[in-house]
């Protein structure tokens, strides 16, 4: 028990410094490393996983504040459309009520596709910051699909816990191409605090967060997110992002097989 709350934490520092250093990883990572490796439910996982990317982001948000690349605006408006849609969702999982079985699946299914979708995301990054049409839009049509897309991450996210990170960098590089990497992921990391744990709140009414496995989860991961705020600047992106790809397209693939 003493090893695997050691490894626990291992793995909480590893995923943290990743979600410092790119805003992906939180559930992209987390969730299906605690379904495949750790053997947890997968409703389990995303509950817990969500209450812990809360947490561990809020340390990302303290140091990218401290080095001005946050945009406020830009997180309030994902927000504007996300966690209306993520309390949507959560009482909509309570009304259903599905059998744990059948939610077992859709969750792994709906996990695998985000998965997949996200590796895309990372992989066409450039592209889609190259076929981005958005300098000839108006600030406020820009301002209304900004919104839009955060009610399509709260969904996503609620359901699966992925999406806050990896989806939400992808589109606001698409959306916003002139605004540097580090803002971006700065950004994308204070509009899924607030997400998340909405989302992580409605989970643990449904009594699927293990408080255990997720205090043995912060113990690594709120050091790791600070380290990896703080190495942001310096850390080759496009290298993590071909590794972090490759190893959701594998992960994600299990998981819809």
């Amino acid at each position: 028990m003493l090893f695997m709350d050691w490894l626990t934490s291992v793995s909480g520092f590893v995923v943290g410094v990743i979600v410092g250093l790119t805003g992906v990883g939180g559930g992209s990572l987390m969730t299906p490393l605690l379904v495949l490796v750790f053997g947890v439910a997968p409703a389990t996982a995303v509950g817990t996983d969500l209450l812990y990317a809360a947490i561990t982001k809020a340390g990302g948000i303290y140091m990218h504040d401290r080095q001005g690349t946050i945009d406020y605006r830009i997180a309030g408006l994902l927000g504007l459309g996300s966690i209306p849609l993520a309390i949507v969702t959560a009482i909509a999982l309570h009304l259903i009520a599905p059998a744990p079985d059948t939610l077992a699946a859709v969750i792994k299914t709906t996990l695998g596709g985000a998965l997949l979708l996200t590796a895309a995301a990372l992989i066409f990054k450039t592209r889609l910051v190259a076929l981005s049409p958005v300098q000839h839009w108006a600030a406020r049509k820009i301002s209304i699909v900004t919104v839009l897309v955060g009610a399509v991450i709260g969904v996503l996210v609620t359901i699966s816990s992925v999406g806050a990170g990896a989806v939400g960098v992808a589109a606001l590089l698409f959306l916003y191409p002139k605004r540097p990497s580090v803002q971006i992921i700065g950004t994308d990391i204070a509009h899924a605090v607030p997400l998340t744990l909405v989302a992580g709140l409605g989970h643990a009414s449904l009594g699927t967060v293990d408080l255990t496995l997720l205090a043995a989860l912060l113990i690594g991961s709120i050091p790791g997110v600070m380290l990896g705020s703080a190495l942001s600047r310096a850390v080759p992106e496009r290298i993590l992002r071909t590794s972090l790809a490759a190893m959701l397209v594998l992960v994600g693939a299990k998981l819809v097989s």
